[in-house]
């Protein structure tokens, strides 16, 4: 007798006649907080250990900047009626009008830095920022949410970006009180199943959910407004293709048989040569995906040497042109 197949965890879903929730929305008390916290975790003994921490401030400042957020524009109905009937996401981040309420978090969340900050390079950078012109805010803003790291200061990025971050979060939120209970879902499907729903924005990586209703079921997680949306397991993010998928980590640091297995993994395409993180909660479920994908730099460097390129990002480390400047 030949053996039954094994199912995924879609199937086993489907078969049990559930349906995988397309879309899990940030919660504004916990997004901002439980990254701040699995920075911290991460960062004991890590040879990247002052950034982590670094990263943990900001995320803990930007938990404080979201929690009292002031009022934003949202879509009306007829914008997002308009959206979802083109596939296209609602918020998308390249084009929305931006209001200037991104660059009033900014300021709260570098005075925070500033109170922490010892004399150095990054304090240098963050005072730098705190004084800079809106004029100057607004062009790296543009080139961030553009994904052009030509003339991007990689210096004040994190910090641009975590205002940003913070914005478009609150925006989504915002939207989804707004709208939540209308006939027509304020988010949705849209054309392009690699991108955010809610801004477009590309993923920071995927999470392996353990929550009832989505326990094994992979989630991409944007890099933008930490909003997860659903896409099955043993695909390609990128193009979409279920051949030439395999499997990296790193090694056990303990090794043996009865070493637990890496939480974060790199899932590679030999079709079109890029990977993506996969954070695992259910080896680890204390996993955050931005934090989790910090710490797991070394995995970059091995997939990226084997060929591969990320098809996520992290607003968090960025590179680009090193004389980008400021401008």
């Amino acid at each position: 007798m030949n053996p039954s197949p094994l199912l995924s965890p879609e199937e086993i879903a489907a078969r049990a006649g559930q349906q995988a929730s397309l879309l899990y929305m940030p919660v504004r008390g916990e997004v901002f907080a439980d990254r701040a916290i699995r920075l911290r975790q991460r960062a004991a003994g890590h040879a990247m250990r002052d950034y982590l921490l670094l990263v943990a401030d900001i995320a803990q400042a930007q938990h404080a900047v979201l929690q009292d957020f002031p009022a934003v524009r949202v879509p009306d109905p007829q914008a997002l009626m308009a959206a979802a009937y083109a596939g296209q996401p609602p918020l998308p981040a390249p084009l929305w009008p931006r209001a200037p309420q991104w660059r009033d978090g900014l300021h709260p969340i570098l005075d925070a830095l500033l109170q922490r900050l010892p004399s150095g390079p990054t304090r240098t950078a963050v005072e730098a920022l705190r004084g800079a012109p809106d004029e100057m805010l607004e062009r790296q803003a543009d080139r961030l949410l553009d994904g052009v790291t030509l003339g991007l200061d990689l210096a004040a990025a994190p910090f641009i970006a975590a205002a940003l971050q913070v914005y478009w979060t609150h925006l989504v939120l915002a939207t989804q009180e707004a709208h939540g209970t209308d006939r027509l879902p304020p988010f949705g499907r849209v054309d392009d199943p690699t991108r955010c729903p809610c801004c477009g924005s590309r993923p920071v990586a995927s999470v392996i959910r353990i929550d009832p209703g989505a326990g094994g079921l992979r989630y991409l997680q944007c890099s933008l407004c930490s909003t997860q949306w659903h896409m099955v397991r043993v695909k390609c993010s990128r193009c979409l293709s279920t051949k030439g998928i395999e499997y990296r980590l790193l090694a056990p640091m303990d090794g043996g048989e009865t070493a637990r297995q890496p939480a974060v993994e790199a899932e590679t395409c030999d079709e079109c040569g890029s990977y993506l993180k996969i954070v695992r909660r259910d080896r680890d479920p204390l996993v955050e995906a931005v934090a989790d994908d910090l710490a797991s730099v070394t995995l970059d460097l091995l997939v990226e040497q084997a060929g591969f390129e990320n098809h996520g990002v992290n607003l968090m480390l960025l590179f680009g042109d090193p004389d980008g400047g400021g401008g």
